[in-house]
């Protein structure tokens, strides 16, 4: 029987929708894991159009927007803003190139960042696309770019690679265009209120996908723009990298102020067609992410000896998904339960290997005992 194909995972189409009144849909091609397109929505008013995430950098995306653009009606000079939900390359690729092809403004949360950057000014584009860290030198206080986790030892062992070798070449390429990573010209604070679409959008903040993503929310006629923050069949990835100790906590706080948006008639996210349900939806990824940890404890507990990422990680992925987003997803939700005192965890020949405490022992016993 054949596997049901996720919404997110489809092949971009070429349809033209209106999804709300005054914003348009459109559907970009990509090939990232488990994402066959990027919804790139128009948002008009009487000053032209605003774009939300242009898809990735390279001449081939570029044509495919400028293609969908065409079909939209949309001409290049009367775009006047670009919104990049995150800082992830399928989100944020077109954004200089339209910039440089109409003036428009490119539009962030102020805290914008390739996890490897320490400042966008200084970031050499071909070391952010080979993940180098530039050391200091007589020039320079301090490093200009961070490591990234591409081609890094990890805590699991081995090296992070999210694509198989040809999708990582192919983004590498792509990321070495001077012009790839967008230096956004403003910068939103969250609760800001931006108008867009004739109408008023409010700033919603949501860390734990990536600590810059943003959300838009009308409250007049209850849109939310969600990015990847909440999607319709899959859950984003939650990666153990980062510049903060715990980014699935930070990704459950920022769910629970989803449901503090009220009247939400319409979701229109970065994946997958636009839904209605916002707070299940919410509801059931949060749900998911509990599951998942204490599937975690009843490993450690039925294993009942240290154990590390990457076996811990093959009790809470299915075979097929197993690899290094797997390691760093299984890592964020032990760190998550480490922090929280379930577990303990200590370096041994270059791994990190994790145990229960106490805590963790009972927290899965009172599984089972509420089971049964």
């Amino acid at each position: 029987m054949a596997a049901t194909v996720r919404q997110e995972a489809r092949p971009a189409t070429d349809e033209i929708s209106e999804v709300a009144p005054g914003i348009v849909r459109m559907q970009l091609p990509i090939k990232l894991p488990g994402l066959g397109h990027v919804n790139c929505y128009a948002l008009e008013d009487e000053n032209g159009f605003a774009l939300v995430d242009p898809g990735l950098p390279g001449e081939e995306p570029w044509n495919a927007l400028v293609e969908r653009l065409g079909q939209a009606g949309i001409p290049m000079a009367r775009i006047h803003s670009v919104i990049v939900t995150h800082s992830h390359p399928d989100h944020f690729g077109g954004a200089t190139r339209l910039r440089e092809a109409s003036g428009a403004d490119i539009v962030s949360h102020k805290s914008f960042r390739l996890m490897w950057q320490v400042d966008d000014d200084d970031a050499d584009p071909q070391q952010v696309a080979d993940g180098a860290a530039a050391v200091d030198d007589a020039d320079s206080a301090r490093p200009k770019v961070m490591l990234g986790p591409m081609g890094r030892k990890q805590p699991w062992g081995g090296m992070y690679q999210p694509m198989g070798n040809a999708e990582q070449e192919q983004m590498r390429a792509r990321m070495s265009d001077p012009r790839a990573v967008p230096t956004p010209t403003r910068k939103l604070e969250d609760a800001q209120v931006v108008r867009f679409a004739r109408r008023d959008w409010v700033a919603v903040h949501t860390p734990g996908h990536t600590p810059d993503h943003l959300c838009l929310y009308d409250p007049v006629e209850g849109v939310v723009l969600s990015g990847d923050h909440v999607l319709p069949t899959i859950t984003p990835h939650i990666s153990g990298f980062g510049n903060v100790d715990n980014p699935l906590d930070e990704f459950l706080a920022s769910l629970d102020r989803m449901d503090t948006l009220e009247g939400v008639r319409c979701v229109l996210p970065a994946h997958g067609d636009p839904f209605t349900n916002l707070s299940d939806r919410v509801d059931h990824i949060r749900r998911h992410h509990v599951e998942r940890l204490q599937r975690l404890l009843d490993a450690s507990k039925a294993l009942g000896r240290r154990a590390s990422v990457n076996e811990l990680m093959q009790h809470l992925f299915s075979e097929r998904a197993w690899g290094s987003m797997a390691e760093s997803e299984t890592f964020a939700h032990l760190e998550h339960l480490r922090l929280q005192g379930f577990t303990d965890s200590a370096w041994h020949d270059d791994l990190l290997w994790y145990t229960l405490t106490p805590a963790g022992v009972a927290a899965a016993t009172a599984s089972h005992d509420t089971e049964a």
